[in-house]
């Protein structure tokens, strides 16, 4: 088996989840074994070893991770609080929770030859944190942990695409609410726009991924968004070979 590496990304609410987790059954269906690293750092709070990620055939992950400077992310740097964190921490943040992410499991698990489905990646970073406070996109890209995703882009980039106002809906109808700084609509218009710029394709094609836009909007189901996702999953690979 090749290694093969796929990100989903979009915006909070557009079904990026949804996706990772069918592409999760699908590898199930084939008699892989799936290591589901969000559930595993959630638990145990470490990443697993070489040895754990040898004995699987398919890595789940997302990002920022469940564990060590993800945790600190989610827990603390981009949930509403009287305590405010610039853009640049938070980028760096996620620069090192992804330096570590990459150099523990991703890299380990492309070189034995596993498939990597991810919800979120450097693309997020580079959406995200120019809107929070005008970055530079070079500036981000210098940081360690981002040059070196970049250096190991994805196969495949899929970018789940929403009216913004559908995912201030969905948002709000959440079981568990993220309390993110991120979560207005003002703010997730502007993402939309980046997630949809030509600069953010050509900047992955450039680097060898393949980038793709599946819509999530209404009326289409979660269940048919699922299958279109899967199809190009399989269409992709199906390439690779």
């Amino acid at each position: 088996m090749k290694s093969f590496f796929v990100i989903v990304d979009g915006l909070d609410g557009s079904g990026k989840g949804a996706i990772v987790d069918a592409f999760q059954r699908w590898a199930e269906s084939k008699g892989l074994k799936v290591l589901d690293l969000r559930t595993y750092c959630r638990e145990k709070n470490v990443f697993p070893t070489a040895d754990e990620i040898s004995a699987h055939d398919a890595i789940v992950s997302s990002e920022p991770t469940f564990c060590y400077f993800g945790k600190a992310i989610r827990e603390e740097l981009v949930r509403i609080s009287d305590v405010k964190y610039s853009a640049m921490s938070i980028a760096q943040a996620f620069a090192l929770d992804r330096e570590v992410l990459y150099k523990r499991v991703i890299i380990p698990a492309l070189r034995m030859g596993k498939y990597v489905f991810q919800e979120r990646g450097l693309s997020s970073s580079l959406v995200y944190q120019p809107v929070q406070e005008h970055i530079q996109i070079s500036e981000l890209l210098r940081l360690p942990g981002n040059k070196l995703a970049l250096e190991h882009a994805p196969n495949v980039l899929m970018i789940v695409t929403v009216k913004p106002e559908t995912v201030i809906g969905r948002l709000g109808i959440r079981q568990k609410a993220d309390y993110s700084i991120f979560d207005n609509l003002s703010f997730q218009r502007k993402l939309d726009a980046r997630y949809r710029s030509d600069w953010l394709r050509q900047l992955f094609e450039q680097h060898g991924s393949k980038v793709f836009y599946i819509s999530s909007d209404e009326p289409k189901s979660v269940d048919e968004t699922q299958r279109e996702a899967v199809q190009l999953l399989e269409s992709s690979l199906s390439g690779k070979q």
